[in-house]
């Protein structure tokens, strides 16, 4: 597996830039985004599947359903940071060949599972763990592009790398009710499931959600074999890396990208289902792809503008928006049956995901910038800019997985807020609530370290 090694990567240096820094950065960011939307398909599709499987004959309470929708995040969340660490060890191309292939296994089990609408509710939950494999791809890929880039240029490639991810949540809901619909694989796809809407008998096959990534998966793998690299410059043991981890900016940072993030995936996760329950008359997966589809693509702009204004700034204004929005659903949920309810609903849930993926841009475009700021004061002008770069990108890797580790958990913990808060109010405003609460603390953490004047690390 060592094989493809760069060893001499210079992405500041114009000269070296220019002449085949970019080719090579360009390549390996193309590629390593194909794998990151794989994998964001195959972690959220309990998103989609939970909606369909009452039709087909399992007999699951609300709280049940949100539960499997969670998990995943549980999984995702929880492997960031054994991810991110593997990728200064083995390489960054090495681990994306490792972690593509781990994903074969939930979606080969999802097809067979959702044949079988006898299929237990113990192992629904392993497979629905088992898709956590695709959250934790996410560590590794940002680790992994980070030092590809200059530093002028971070955010808004690693806001790329990120939005080609995100989309996948998007694409898995959007073309769920298309492929269920159709015999994709003939008689290796399996018998279709009798499905009940409205009282009207259809059939489908449920297992396409899950077959339907193996192509690609298969073909991701081959591409990352033959055309990304593994930087020589970005290797570190675990010795090396864990120190980083005790850092209180890293777990400051991880606070704030559970505030954008773990909004951003615990929203997509819980959404399909969030409107079933509260408007049963609305059909969730005609619309809920939206709010992941405008999340995702407002992401890149959230870290090319945070190039440019700064992204403590454009953070502290985005939390105390998104507070505003949060409300603002609260009000239409209390109104839910009065006409036009489901529009306001909508309307300001989409600003969330808007929101939520600019924060998602600004946030990280922070992390590369105040690692380099400390790295630059603890050499205490003893280093050359080269061997602060070095440090720094070390600094940045590991902490990527412990911001997108801390805030993946959103996946898990925002659709058990819902189920737990029906539960107990029959509602999920006290969740949400929560959230704008959340959201307030956030900003005030943002200036306090980041935006005011004498900040700590001002960025």
């Amino acid at each position: 597996m060592n094989y493809r090694y760069i060893h001499h990567f210079e992405p500041e240096k114009k000269s070296f830039w220019n002449k085949m820094g970019k080719r090579i950065a360009l390549r390996n960011l193309t590629f390593s985004v194909f794998a990151e939307f794989l994998a964001f398909s195959v972690w959220q599709v309990w998103s989609v599947i939970v909606v369909q499987l009452p039709s087909i004959g399992f007999t699951f309470t609300v709280d049940q359903l949100f539960w499997l929708a969670a998990v995943p995040g549980l999984t995702g969340a929880t492997l960031r940071i054994p991810y991110a660490l593997m990728v200064p060890i083995v390489g960054g191309r090495n681990w994306t060949i490792i972690s593509s292939a781990l994903l074969l296994f939930p979606a080969i089990g999802i097809g067979i599972a959702m044949q079988n609408p006898h299929t237990s509710y113990s192992t629904l939950l392993v497979l629905a763990l088992l898709c956590g494999f695709g959250g934790g791809n996410f560590a590794s890929s940002m680790t992994n592009i980070n030092p590809f880039f200059p530093k002028r240029l971070k955010g808004l490639a690693l806001g790329i790398n990120a939005a080609g991810g995100n989309i996948g949540v998007s694409v898995v809901q959007f073309i769920a009710p298309l492929v269920v619909a159709v015999s994709l694989f003939g008689s290796l796809g399996g018998n279709p499931q009798a499905a009940i809407v409205k009282h009207h008998m259809h059939h489908v096959w449920l297992q396409n959600v899950g077959f339907i990534w193996v192509p690609f998966i298969l073909i991701s793998i081959i591409a990352t074999f033959l055309f990304m690299d593994n930087l020589h410059i970005a290797r570190a043991t675990l010795k090396e890396q864990l120190p980083i981890l005790k850092n209180k900016h890293g777990w400051l940072l991880a606070l704030l990208y559970l505030g954008t993030f773990g909004s951003f995936i615990g929203y997509s996760a819980g959404f399909p289902l969030l409107i079933k329950s509260q408007f049963p008359g609305i059909n969730p997966l005609q619309f809920a792809f939206l709010g992941p589809l405008v999340g995702s693509l407002s992401r890149p702009f959230g870290g090319w503008l945070a190039d440019r204004i700064g992204g403590a700034r454009l953070t502290f204004w985005n939390f105390f928006l998104m507070a505003i929005a949060a409300l603002g659903v609260v009000y239409f949920l209390s109104i839910k049956t009065h006409p036009g309810a489901f529009v306001g609903f909508f309307l300001l849930f989409m600003i969330l995901f808007v929101l939520s993926g600019i924060g998602n841009g600004s946030s990280y475009r922070m992390v590369p910038v105040i690692f380099h700021t400390l790295s630059q004061r603890k050499s205490k002008g003893k280093m050359n800019d080269s061997e602060i770069i070095k440090i720094a990108n070390k600094a940045t890797g590991v902490a990527i997985g412990l911001t997108s580790a801390f805030a993946a958990y959103g996946a898990f913990f925002v659709p058990q807020s819902y189920g737990t808060s029906i539960k107990l109010t029959g509602s999920p405003q006290g969740a949400i609530i929560g959230f704008a609460l959340f959201y307030l603390v956030c900003m005030f953490v943002t200036w306090l370290y980041y935006y005011r004047k004498n900040a700590e690390v001002h960025c």
